[in-house]
């Protein structure tokens, strides 16, 4: 369906597979289609442009803590990176590439919310808030996870005077200069927007729960020279790429054995004596109580210095409200600010849970997902038929590029779609005993991994206290696991 883009509002069309997301998962799979010959398909990008979390981010500082050869499609990789990691509008301009590479942008229908789907037996009903239906074949989410921000309930939010956004929702009208600056949260967005912003503030106040692990970053330019050599002599940049890549497997051993990761977390500890070695007081306040690795670790050169910054103060004690003209904390502390940015993160736990998704005889996906996220996989969902997750549950990494991922997941995908045509069925659905054995062995996994260690609470666990997030185990395993689809695992309708 070539003409995808300009289906209109309130009409009903009908294509073999609907996708959801504009993203690296998005676009992935478009291109393996289209390379498979499965060309009629539409994907549905709720947002004006595409891109998924690389539009949606981008605060000043934004950019991925995985090298850029990385992080990226190994069918389309970059010469023309021009940092080690690169930064967000870099990121955006290579998914506009891919787009623009594999003609895909008039397969893409802009300002489509997607806000529930159906299946009835042959196929999927996907509703659109303007009213439209798309019938498709296959539906496969590609939405990620890094687009739904958290904001907390904070009493007194509400009447705040000044100025408040997420970071996810950066307000580039609102002019920081001068501004005194409360930032509640310190993930991986606070610790790259901190810096960027703290020399133009006339002050700054960081609002700490819990100090997070910090290395060193290995960051730096990548000159014109080296993209020279990358662009005539491809094989120097996909060795460099498997260089990386095989660091990077090397931290696997340590999340799931969490006595290994010492080495690591003495690495952390020099890093806060250097950083912090004339201010002692706030080298207590900005050391983690919990083993490295329980939540994430996060990269960064420049904020520690940022937070030895004369106009920075960093607060540990609790929030309790917000008034008009500031942020009290728990010891009854006003602490004024014109600006307030949350840095605190996404909701990841709950997903295509808020859409309407309904499986066979009538099953709800927010009903399935009551007591947490489960797929096979993280691709199917026993139940629901002909539907595949990109990113899905227990998916997501802790030491590289989700990119692999999800590669292994498309692969799954379009396996799953020809085994359909070599059987003449009409439907691919997941035996839910293997979905159930799959999640007890991951579970039984992570509970013995770093994540579960240490008491420490993080987004990779959901409200039941699961870590329905992470993938416990090497790349190269999940894609194993990905290269063909099991037939025990799954019936033919």
């Amino acid at each position: 369906m070539s003409e995808g883009s300009a289906v209109a509002a309130g009409a009903v069309a009908t294509v073999e597979t609907v996708i959801v997301g504009s993203g690296f998962a998005g676009l992935g799979i478009a291109v393996e289609l289209d390379a498979a010959r499965r060309r009629d398909f539409l994907i549905l990008e709720k947002g004006d442009t595409l891109g998924g979390t690389w539009r949606d981010n981008e605060y000043p500082g934004c950019a991925c803590d995985v090298e850029s050869h990385l992080y990226s499609f190994s069918f389309r990789q970059n010469p023309e990176w021009t940092r080690t990691f690169a930064r967000q509008p870099e990121i955006r301009a290579y998914l506009e590439d891919v787009a623009d590479h594999y003609r895909l942008r008039d397969r893409i229908r802009f300002g489509a919310h997607v806000t529930g789907a159906e299946w009835d037996g042959q196929g999927w009903d996907v509703r659109l808030l303007d009213g439209t239906t798309i019938r498709a074949r296959f539906v496969v989410f590609g939405t990620g996870a890094l687009h739904d921000p958290a904001i907390p309930d904070i009493e007194g939010l509400d009447r705040f005077a000044g100025t408040a956004f997420h970071s996810a929702r950066w307000d580039h009208s609102h002019d920081l200069r001068g501004k005194r600056v409360a930032v509640i949260g310190t993930g991986a967005s606070a610790i790259q927007f901190v810096p960027a912003i703290a020399p133009d503030v006339a002050s700054l106040t960081l609002f700490q729960r819990t100090a997070p692990w910090v290395l060193p970053k290995g960051d730096k330019p990548i000159d014109e020279a080296a993209r020279a050599r990358y662009r005539r002599f491809p094989f120097l940049q996909k060795l460099a790429r498997t260089g990386i890549y095989w660091r990077h497997e090397a931290l696997v051993a340590g999340f799931l054995h969490p006595r290994l990761m010492g080495v690591v977390g003495r690495l952390g500890r020099a890093y806060l004596d250097r950083s912090f070695a004339a201010d002692p007081d706030l080298k207590a306040k900005v050391t983690p109580d919990f083993t490295i690795g329980c939540k994430r670790i996060l990269l960064s050169n420049d904020y520690y210095p940022a937070l030895r910054r004369d106009n920075v103060h960093v607060e540990t004690a609790g929030i309790e409200r917000v008034t008009e003209t500031g942020v009290v904390t728990a010891d009854g502390v006003e602490h004024p600010a014109d600006t307030i940015i949350f840095g605190t993160g996404f909701r990841v736990a709950d997903g295509l849970s808020r859409m309407t998704v309904t499986g066979r005889d009538g099953a709800k996906l927010g009903d399935a997902w009551r007591g947490g996220m489960e797929a096979l996989l993280g691709t199917t969902v026993a139940g629901f038929p002909n539907m595949f997750l990109l990113t899905g549950p227990n998916t997501g990494l802790g030491h590289s590029s989700m990119v692999l991922m999800i590669e292994s997941q498309i692969r799954y995908v379009l396996d799953a779609m020809d085994t359909l045509d070599r059987h003449h069925a009409t439907a691919i659905d997941t035996v839910r005993e293997r979905q159930d054995e799959y999640n007890a062995a991951i579970q039984a996994k992570l509970e013995k991994a770093v994540w579960s260690q240490g008491g420490c609470g993080s987004w990779y666990l959901d409200e039941h206290g699961r870590n329905r997030t992470l993938w416990p185990g090497a790349t190269f395993t999940y894609r194993r696991r990905t290269r063909r689809i099991d037939p025990a695992d799954h019936l033919l309708l």
